[in-house]
C-alpha cells in the first residue's frame, strides 16, 4: 500500500532514487541540490541500497564519471544545479551523442552573475538544446514520480537518451511537502532491470566512444541521434499511462496539464511549482464567470507544437511566463517555443509574454491575477497590452525598448 510522508522535494527524489537502486552515482554538493544527494548517501551509508557512491572533485567530473559508468552497462545517476549543470556542459553534448540513458534530478537554480543561489530556469534552459530530454516537476510529489518515469522513458530501446528531471531550488527542492510513496516491490517490477544495449565492457561486440568525427560524418551522426528525442514521445505517454494504471497516481503524466482549457477564452502557459498559484487563480476567476484557463508544461524538450497550438485554438488571448530570459530574443525561452507552435496557425490568439521570479524573486496570485487583467485588456484592444512584461520588478528598471 503508499504510505504518506513528509518530505521535501529533494528528499523525494532522494527516495526514488533509493527505489531505484542505481548501479553508481557520482556525487559533488552545489545548493539546492546538496541535501538530495546528502540524503542519498544516508541510504548508501545505512545499507539500504548498493549503489557505487562516488564523491569527484566538481560537477564536470560528476557527468563524466556518469558517462563512464554508463558507458560499461552500469545504470548510472547524479544530480546537480545552477552553475554545477553549466560546469557539466561539455559532458552533456557527449552523454546524448552516445546514447547514453542517464537521469539526472536538477535543482533549478539561477545561474552567475551576481552571485544568487536561489530558484529559476535559467540553468536547464541554458542547457535545452544538449540532446537531453527535460520534464518539469510541479512539487514534490511529481519531482518522485517523474524521476521513477524517467527511468523507463531514458532506457526505452527506441529513446536511449538521457533525461533532467527538474524542481524548483528551494521552494520545491526545500519545501515540506505531503508526499505518497509507493511500496518498493511495485516500484521495482515497473522499472525492471536494466540491460545495456551496448557496453564497453563486453568483448564480443567491440564498439568505439570518443572518435574523432569530422566533416564526413558528424553531420550525419548528430542527426541520428535526433532518433531518441523524436521517438521519446510516445514512450512517455505509454510510460506514464502505465505508471498510472499501476500505481493510480493522480500527476500530470503527459506532455501537459490543461485546466480549464475547453472553453478559455484567456489562458497563461507556464512551467514548475508556479502552476499551483495560476491553477488556484484560474479556479477564482471561473468561480466568478470569467472563461480562464491554464497550461502546464510537462515535457519542455521535446517540446508539444502541436499539442498546444491545438490547445490555443479557439483562446482570444495567452500569456506565456517564463522564469528565465532568452537574451536577443523575443522575450523568454518558452514564449519562443509557444509562438514556434502558433506559426502558420488561424486565428492566432493575442499574445504576450512575462518574466518572473529571476533569482527567486516571489510571484504571488496577486501577480498571476494582474496578467489575466493584462488578458481582458488584450482582448477588448485586439493587441497585447504588453508584448513582453515583467512581473515584481522594481520601479524603474524596465527595459525602455520593451513595454
Amino acid at each position: 500500500m503508499p504510505e504518506l510522508l513528509a518530505l521535501t522535494g529533494n528528499d523525494a527524489v532522494a527516495y526514488a532514487m533509493k527505489q531505484i537502486n542505481p548501479d553508481v552515482v557520482a556525487a559533488y554538493p552545489i545548493t539546492p541540490q546538496t541535501s538530495l544527494m546528502q540524503k542519498f548517501a544516508d541510504y548508501v551509508a545505512d545499507g539500504e541500497v548498493d549503489t557505487e557512491l562516488v564523491l569527484v572533485e566538481s560537477e564536470h567530473s560528476a557527468m563524466s564519471a556518469t558517462l563512464g559508468s554508463q558507458a560499461a552497462g552500469a545504470r548510472s545517476m547524479t544530480a546537480t544545479s545552477a552553475c554545477g549543470l553549466a560546469l557539466m556542459w561539455e559532458i552533456l553534448g557527449i552523454t546524448s551523442a552516445y546514447r547514453l540513458p542517464v537521469v539526472m534530478p536538477v535543482v533549478n537554480r539561477a545561474l552567475s552573475g551576481p552571485i544568487n543561489i536561489q530558484g529559476d530556469h535559467s540553468d536547464t534552459m541554458g542547457a535545452r538544446d544538449c540532446g537531453w530530454i527535460q520534464i518539469f516537476s510541479e512539487n514534490a510529489q511529481e519531482a518522485y514520480e517523474n524521476t521513477l518515469q524517467a527511468i523507463r522513458i531514458a532506457e526505452h530501446p527506441d529513446v536511449l537518451t538521457p533525461i533532467m528531471v527538474t524542481l524548483d531550488g528551494f521552494i520545491i527542492s526545500h519545501g515540506l511537502e505531503t508526499v505518497k510513496v509507493y511500496d518498493d516491490a511495485p516500484v521495482k517490477k515497473f522499472l525492471r532491470d536494466y540491460q545495456a544495449r551496448y557496453t564497453l565492457l563486453d568483448p564480443s561486440k567491440p564498439l568505439t566512444l570518443g572518435a574523432l568525427d569530422f566533416s564526413d560524418y558528424y553531420f550525419e551522426h548528430k542527426v541520428s541521434q535526433l532518433q531518441g528525442m523524436l521517438k521519446s514521445p510516445q514512450v512517455i505517454l505509454d510510460v506514464g499511462k502505465e505508471f498510472y494504471k499501476t500505481f493510480d497516481g493522480d500527476c500530470c503524466y503527459g506532455f501537459y496539464e490543461a485546466h480549464e482549457m475547453k472553453d478559455a477564452e484567456m489562458a497563461v502557459i507556464v512551467l514548475g511549482s508556479t502552476a499551483g498559484a495560476t491553477r488556484m487563480v484560474v479556479d477564482d476567476l471561473r468561480s466568478r464567470g470569467v472563461a480562464a484557463g491554464m497550461i502546464k508544461i510537462r515535457s519542455y524538450r521535446p517540446f508539444p507544437y502541436d499539442e498546444i497550438a491545438r490547445e490555443l485554438a479557439n483562446v482570444k488571448a495567452v500569456a506565456v511566463l517564463d522564469r528565465s530570459i532568452a537574451y536577443g530574443a523575443d522575450g523568454g525561452p518558452v514564449h519562443g517555443d509557444v509562438r514556434a507552435a502558433l506559426y502558420g496557425k488561424h486565428p492566432v490568439p493575442v499574445m504576450s509574454n512575462y518574466i518572473y521570479g529571476l533569482g527567486g524573486k516571489p510571484i504571488d496570485m496577486e501577480h498571476i491575477m494582474g496578467v489575466f487583467d493584462d488578458l481582458k485588456e488584450s482582448i477588448v484592444k485586439g493587441h497585447p497590452k504588453r508584448r513582453v512584461g515583467y512581473i515584481n520588478l522594481k520601479e524603474g528598471n524596465t527595459p525602455s525598448l520593451v513595454g
